[in-house]
């Protein structure tokens, strides 16, 4: 079929135009008004300049692009943790004189738009257009989707793990082993995939050419630690590197200061006592708040209530900023997936399942929301539940695109956003 008969066989001009609106917002957003606003990075003026896209893990792309990568087992950070498929790509531009910085930007925007076509072809085949829509809704204006207009690797990774979930899904092994070995290729997360297929392989008691397909998809990562034994004589450099960062397992420090930064307060948690009293007792009333709302459900107008709800979790938002976007983003995920888990298919759950394990095992605290962005199977969930109350969704709609807005503003000045 040509590309016009793939297009009114899929009408894909809903995708498109989420894409193009969500770009054109935060393209506006870093570049306009970043420039205009008083810097919040130590009064670091903003200017207008493609770098305000580049920042952060792009450097290290960038780094690896030109230099190539670089290792030593000391426990130190070094640019080996970060998987080779992004700066090969930025390679192979800037040897045509492309400059990396626009390299980077050219290949994950590009990236992100044949993943979200690919999102919406796969969510349609097995939900419908209704849910398709929605799901690409959360795709591209989740704030997290910034990622996936930055210089950063989820662009690639959103294209390439979700053209193997397809093909699993179409049963078509080939398409599968060639597009799970380059997602491993490219991110950490992608990890995951190669148990989620084999386990959904023997759910759906598929044939004995799904479970080598399966193992095939490990091909990037496997290639990727062969390197790294060959030119570092340490196959899991990759892995060691990444302790540069945090150390892997579940980071039990990390999330208690997270829970106490959302319950008490930055200041309280680290002076040790209630220097802030304002943070604790508004907390608290918003916790009241909720229950009583809860109870009195079925009494009041179920406007009134959502409405209510929802302006609760903007207050609750607004006290625990950052720390509680990291913590709904992960509990909030792992509840969907059980919640969901009989409308979900077997690999989009086990999937999100496999993900969630490797990314709480990851020891990380501080990019948890922008890793769970990157595995499709949660937007999948959350896209399939404000499917079913609308009037969440497009309040949903609105928050996201508030949040997506700030946090745009937030990266251009200097500042972390993950």
């Amino acid at each position: 079929m040509n590309k016009r008969g793939n297009f009114l066989q899929y009408n894909l001009l809903f995708p498109v135009t989420m894409w193009l609106f969500s770009r054109i917002i935060l393209l506006i957003s870093m570049l306009i008004v970043a420039p205009l606003l008083k810097s919040l990075n130590h009064g670091v003026p903003v200017v207008w300049t493609w770098s305000l896209l580049f920042r952060f893990d792009s450097l290290w792309y960038g780094r690896i692009a030109v230099s190539g990568y670089e290792y030593i087992n000391d426990g130190h950070a070094h640019s080996v943790a970060f998987f080779p498929l992004f700066p090969l790509s930025l390679h192979a531009l800037i040897s045509i004189d492309l400059p990396v910085e626009l390299a980077g930007i050219l290949v994950n925007n590009l990236a992100f738009f044949a993943g979200v076509i690919i999102f919406y072809i796969w969510t349609k085949e097995l939900y419908g257009t209704n849910v398709a829509r929605w799901t690409t809704s959360v795709l591209t204006l989740f704030p997290m989707s910034l990622f996936g207009t930055v210089a950063y690797s989820e662009g690639l990774y959103i294209l390439f793990s979700t053209a193997a979930l397809k093909a699993f899904d179409r049963q078509q092994y080939s398409w599968l082993s060639l597009w799970g070995a380059i997602a491993t290729a490219t991110r950490p997360t992608g990890i995951a995939l190669v148990p989620a297929f084999l386990l959904a392989s023997w759910r759906e008691n598929r044939p004995i050419k799904a479970y080598f397909a399966s193992l095939a998809t490990g091909g990037g990562l496997f290639i990727y630690s062969l390197y790294c034994q060959v030119k570092f004589g340490d196959a899991l450099a990759f892995v060691n590197a990444q302790k540069g960062w945090n150390p892997l397992g579940f980071n039990w420090k990390g999330w208690s200061r997270m829970f106490l930064d959302i319950t008490v307060g930055w200041i309280n948690q680290n002076s040790g006592r209630v220097k802030d009293p304002i943070h604790v007792l508004l907390f608290i009333t918003i916790v009241i708040s909720f229950g009583l709302l809860w109870f009195f459900r079925k009494r009041l107008d179920s406007g009134l209530v959502d409405y209510s709800f929802f302006g609760l979790i903007i207050f609750l938002w607004l006290l625990g900023s950052d720390p509680l976007i990291y913590t709904v983003s992960v509990l909030g995920s792992a509840y969907l997936l059980w919640h969901l888990r009989i409308q979900l298919s077997s690999i989009t759950l086990t999937y999100g399942l496999c993900s969630l394990g490797l990314i709480l095992a990851s020891g990380g605290t501080f990019s948890l929301s922008r890793l769970v962005y990157g595995v499709v199977s949660f937007n999948v969930a959350l896209g399939l539940l404000l499917s079913r109350y609308p009037r969440w969704g497009y309040a949903s709609m609105v928050f996201f695109t508030i949040l997506m807005v700030t946090m745009s503003i937030r990266f251009a000045q200097g500042l972390w956003v993950a």
